[in-house]
């Protein structure tokens, strides 16, 4: 499926050759992110996304744009909790170029202050969107109290106080410490020859050295009693944010785990979208999520609903949850489970953007990239006790974490509360 190779130097390529396409898909993943940043220099990775996309010493911002639009490719970049990723997909006849600019982007960014004064206002416009949208921010009051003094707890975009502190020598710097060959993955995913990817990436990393690799803080999963926060927020909809701790150590519940929440809420014919919405009507969406960083994981279960059926809403999640603790799952179900998992990994892995994030995932973040037959034969493994048991684990009254945006009332509120210790 791919070929891997590691430099003297501690540059990591990985190329997947797919020979029936016509594309490829490229990325320089860099092993930073916000878990690694301190408070004060929250934000500070995607800050760095950000201006790498403003220009180097040779080419200006419309440059590197036109370099890759001109030949008809995509262009993008991420920043996420462990690393940064910077992409391209191009015609695979593009392939030399796509490094080259990517690693010109990553190698010489310029950094020009007056550049980073106007991005400085863009990200500070982007928080104040993110606050301004419910939905979004109550995953982040929801991290925050999941995550307690830990970076996982705090927005990738940082506060408007950090962002507005950052200087074009602080990121200069903060490049220099954490963009280096030791710390950097290229990775490939298309029509491409892995040798020609292994030398064309070789000879523009070839003059960097590897330097110390940052580490980051565990976060504490240890949580006595149900954590709440209520936001008050002019809405017409109540937004709903709950997440459980879980553990990312034993892969066979980390399967099960996957499974679950498939069968929970991980799509529209999954239990919670199947009672709270297509039964009782109490909201347009809802959906369970299972996220999962290189040390702990998270079960999410999030939703919009009508004020007026906060309360309802909160106690028909519980409901379910009992459900799923008490008779766990049936064998049609996880049968139904297992071949929606199979089935849109292996649709992923068709894309040539999809298998080199994959990858780079993989890689970057879990230190190990498995192979597919192994992946599919881990899912079909699963059993329905396996399904309960993670679940009676994962899903109880002391570990369950909740954040709500609304106009709540505090007999709600208590109720709510309440609620949730019933699990």
């Amino acid at each position: 499926m791919y070929k891997k190779k590691i430099a003297s130097n501690g540059l990591t390529v990985i190329a997947s050759s797919m020979p029936q396409m016509t594309s490829v898909s490229l990325g320089i993943w860099i092993g930073t992110g916000g878990r690694y940043e301190s408070e004060k220099e929250s934000g500070i990775s995607h800050m760095v996304e950000h201006m790498l996309f403003k220009g180097t010493f040779t080419r200006s911002a419309k440059d590197l744009k036109e370099a890759i639009e001109g030949v008809g490719g995509a262009f993008n970049g991420f920043t996420s909790d462990e690393v940064t990723c910077y992409m391209v997909k191009v015609p695979s006849k593009y392939l030399d170029l796509g490094i080259d600019v990517l690693a010109d982007m990553v190698l010489n960014p310029r950094f020009d202050p007056m550049d980073l004064a106007k991005e400085k206002f863009v990200i500070c416009e982007e928080i104040k969107m993110y606050r301004d949208q419910p939905a979004e921010h109550v995953l982040e009051v929801l991290g925050q109290i999941m995550w307690p003094g830990n970076a996982l707890g705090r927005p990738l975009t940082g506060t408007i106080t950090t962002v507005k502190g950052f200087t074009a020598d602080q990121l200069g710097k903060f490049t220099k410490n954490n963009y280096h060959p030791g710390n950097i993955a290229v990775i490939a995913a298309g029509k491409v020859d892995p040798d020609k990817v292994f030398k064309l990436a070789g000879e523009k990393f070839k003059k960097e050295k590897k330097k110390k690799t940052a580490t980051f803080r565990s976060p504490s999963a240890k949580q006595k009693k149900a954590r709440t926060k209520f936001c008050r927020g002019e809405t017409s909809q109540t937004h709903i944010a709950m997440g459980f701790h879980a553990s990312d150590k034993d892969i066979k519940e980390r399967f099960a785990l996957k499974l679950m929440n498939v069968i929970f809420g991980g799509n529209m014919s999954s239990r919670l979208f199947e009672e709270l919405r297509e039964k009782n009507g109490l909201c347009y969406d809802i959906a369970s999520s299972y996220k999962r960083h290189s040390d702990i994981g998270e079960v999410q279960i999030h939703a919009g609903v009508d004020s007026r059926k906060a309360l309802r809403s909160v106690a028909a999640v519980m409901d379910e949850i009992k459900k799923l603790k008490d008779d766990g799952v049936t064998e049609d179900e996880l049968a139904r489970a297992k071949k929606y998992i199979k089935g849109q990994f292996l649709l992923g892995m068709e894309g040539t953007a999809t298998r080199m994030l994959w990858l780079g995932d993989r890689d970057m973040v879990h230190k190990k990239i498995p192979e597919i037959k192994k992946v599919l034969k881990r899912v079909d493994g699963v059993t329905p006790d396996a399904v309960l048991k993670v679940a009676r684990k994962t899903l109880t009254a002391s570990a369950v974490n909740l954040a709500m945006i609304g106009k709540l009332k505090d007999e709600e509120k208590t109720r709510i509360r309440k609620e949730l210790g019933s699990l």
